[in-house]
């Protein structure tokens, strides 16, 4: 576990100090740490033993917001056994047409260029047939967006592809498996889809995986669809999936970036009270890439920091510091 405070956390810490009460005439009070020694009420759950309470954390709701401190309540999840691999953004090939003219002629005039989104029927040519000497439109086949176009005003059609219409509120996503994990996934598994550039996520399920391999790079494809209605996902995009192998469940469990190390200790920082934070030392069990099993330390419903918490870390490192002096 990457335990690192981010450089822009001093940033984060600046925003939470320096909020003083948004919408009030007197300035709220500074965050303020405290360290307490020996044992302590409400410390931890009944029956984890002898109470050590590190210190408290307290932020009036300005400060959480401000410092944007996610919240979670601890209770049971999945434990998602997973297989990482890589591939690529794809047209749906199903969701694709090639358009040729009906009567070979001379084209008039276009109407689409390459980029243009169309609905269905919309006119992307006209065409004056050689024989009849009569003007018809070349229509568009679906909705989606012109990808292709060898059509330009003067020239004779022929027998050829004038456009490519691609539909892309649908796309493929090619994962390329090894043949040792060609066994381990299968047609219906669940994929969570991610890209590394842009921060993009989607879940999907496997629909194919192909019979054969490819000779060059000695893998072979699965095939996830994605919705894609506001067209986030571009084909050609590199990306990243976790393929679900298996799930198990589990009674306690915290988000991952819940997680913090004190004094070597794996920590959650529970709120008490409202705006009061106390880091309580925890037992982890099972991990996957978002959720983490709690053995120990934690009980169900309990309220705690997700995004962001190292801030509490750091606040109250801030705040030991000061009282060694």
């Amino acid at each position: 576990m990457n335990t690192r405070i981010p450089v822009a956390s001093s940033l984060l810490l600046a925003v939470v100090l320096a909020v003083s009460g948004c919408g009030s005439s007197e300035p709220a009070a500074p965050v303020a740490a405290t360290n307490d020694h020996g044992n302590a009420e409400g410390g931890h759950a009944e029956g984890e033993g002898e109470e050590s309470e590190e210190g408290r954390v307290h932020l009036t709701p300005a400060q959480i917001e401000a410092a944007g401190i996610g919240l979670a309540t601890v209770g049971p999840a999945s434990i998602r056994e997973t297989l990482s691999v890589y591939g690529s953004i794809a047209p749906n090939a199903e969701r694709v047409r090639d358009v040729s003219a009906r009567f070979a002629g001379v084209i008039s005039s276009v109407d689409k260029k390459i980029g243009d989104a169309v609905r269905q029927g919309e006119t992307l040519a006209t065409v004056e047939s050689n024989e009849s000497l009569r003007t018809y439109a070349v229509t568009a086949p679906l909705a989606g967006v012109i990808t292709e176009r060898s059509a330009n005003a003067g020239e004779q059609t022929g027998d050829r592809k004038l456009f490519t219409v691609a539909d892309l509120s649908t796309v493929w996503v090619e994962l390329s498996l090894f043949p040792r994990d060609r066994a381990r996934v299968q047609v219906g598994q669940p994929v969570r889809v991610r890209s590394a550039d842009s921060g993009l996520s989607a879940d999907g399920r496997v629909v194919y995986v192909a019979p054969f391999g490819s000779s060059a790079s000695q893998t072979l494809t699965a095939r996830v669809q994605l919705a894609n209605p506001e067209r986030r996902w571009a084909p050609g995009l590199y990306v990243s999936a976790d393929v679900v192998l298996s799930e198990s469940p589990a009674p306690l469990t915290i988000r991952n970036e819940a997680i913090q190390i004190m004094e070597g200790q794996s920590s959650i920082f529970v709120e008490e009270e409202p705006g009061e934070f106390v880091p309580y030392p925890v037992q982890l069990g099972r991990s996957d890439g978002e959720v983490t099993e709690i053995l120990r330390g934690l009980q169900a419903g309990q309220r705690y920091a997700t995004v962001n918490s190292f801030i509490l870390k750091a606040q109250m490192g801030a705040g030991s510091a000061e009282h060694g002096h």
